[in-house]
């Protein structure tokens, strides 16, 4: 079965000093602008950097450890660390078969990097199974191990830089298969926030004809989805519900690629007319990329959506809230919103309870949750 995010774990990354909290197969994450859900969506992305070996420099783009560091009061004689740790399990919400872990912090004095550079301090990748536990990947400084194939502890490889992940430094996926099939899952995540809609835009130009399983983080390949959808697969019967859903009387139109790719919606006031993508207003567009995303003929192991209400028609709240519950029975679903008209729209189709994100004490904290990591029941004072 493939594996789930179960668990999440961020301390001392900007607004998130410290927090823990399961992860179900759709979360909401509803809250006002400026607690701190857009940290949560980027902590989760970072998560994935490490895996791509992309986290040092994600982290430096954000501009170095001055600026990602928990900002508030530290314990004084301790050092500054960041550590993001994700559990992974075949359930959501769930016990976690494996948990990833990674610390970074500050550069020591001594050490080869620039001054604001973000050092990989700690790594380690841990299976439970049956009540016991087994480190399958521990990294010290530049030291890494890892148990092979016949669970022999062995050196991964050559002396890692303070900059470089262990797991994304993996070259030999045969030897250390447990490793790859995490790397392999959390790699398989995708994110979509950047989907422009501006005239320039992605979004509405056409794309290669190359046949498109899964929908691009900039939604670049949008035609090519819904060729592949419309084409390939045969089977558009999903996708047409979804138009018909958001815009009742319109038609999705995918003509048979050749070179390239396009799309245009036929509309029942213009029935002889097609818009193209490039006519398409933006909350129009930014629906269909969705619908791209969520449809599309393979699914990631987990979407990861911030704010898709952006650009959107209230009137489209409650047909998104009805595809992302459609979409969460096939992969898992991360998502991070300030509608509360959506994430109303979500609870009732998805029958489950919006996390409310809010600030306490300068740090960003999820309602309910206790110190422990777990959720207070109703009936709980």
């Amino acid at each position: 079965m493939p594996l789930m995010l179960s668990e999440f774990y961020v301390a001392g990354y900007r607004s998130l000093r410290k927090i823990r909290f399961p992860v179900g197969r759709l979360g909401v994450f509803q809250g006002a602008n400026g607690v701190g859900k857009t940290n949560l969506y980027r902590a989760l992305q970072l998560v994935q950097a490490s895996a791509a070996g992309t986290l040092s420099r994600e982290l430096a783009a954000e501009g170095g450890m001055e600026s990602v560091l928990w900002a508030g009061e530290r314990p004084h004689g301790k050092p500054v660390r960041m550590i993001f740790r994700a559990g992974l399990g075949t359930l959501p919400g769930g016990m976690a078969d494996y948990v990833y872990e990674v610390t970074a912090g500050i550069r020591q004095p001594t050490a080869a990097a620039f001054p604001l550079e973000p050092q990989i301090k700690e790594e380690t990748l841990t299976f439970h199974h049956r009540g016991r536990s087994h480190r399958l990947l521990e990294r010290r400084g530049p030291a890494a191990f890892a148990r092979d194939e016949k669970g022999v502890r062995q050196e991964l490889g050559a002396e890692l830089m303070a900059s470089e992940t262990a797991l994304g430094s993996l070259t030999d996926p045969g030897r250390f298969p447990d490793l790859h099939s995490l790397r392999w899952t959390l790699l398989d995540w995708r994110f979509y926030h950047e989907m422009r809609t501006d005239l320039e835009a992605p979004l509405r130009r056409p794309c290669l004809a190359v046949v498109s399983p899964m929908l691009a983080s900039d939604g670049s390949n949008l035609a090519a989805v819904f060729a592949t959808l419309a084409h390939i697969r045969e089977d558009r019967a999903d996708l047409d519900r979804a138009i018909e859903d958001a815009f009742p009387g319109a038609l999705l139109e995918v003509p048979v690629p050749e070179r390239t790719a396009s799309f245009g919606l036929r509309f029942p006031d213009h029935p002889k007319r097609v818009f193209e993508a490039w006519e398409l207003s933006d909350g129009t567009l930014r629906y269909l990329a969705l619908a791209g995303a969520l449809l599309a003929y393979r699914l990631p192991a987990l979407i990861a959506l911030n704010e898709p209400e952006t650009s959107l028609h209230p009137d489209l709240l409650e047909p998104l809230a009805r595809l992302i519950v459609r979409a969460s029975e096939r992969t898992q679903i991360w998502l991070v919103t300030h509608s509360e008209t959506l994430a109303a729209a979500l609870a009732t189709h998805g029958d489950l309870k919006p996390l409310t994100v809010i600030k306490r004490d300068g740090e960003t904290w999820i309602e309910g949750l206790k110190i422990t990591g777990e959720f207070r029941d109703e009936d709980e004072t």
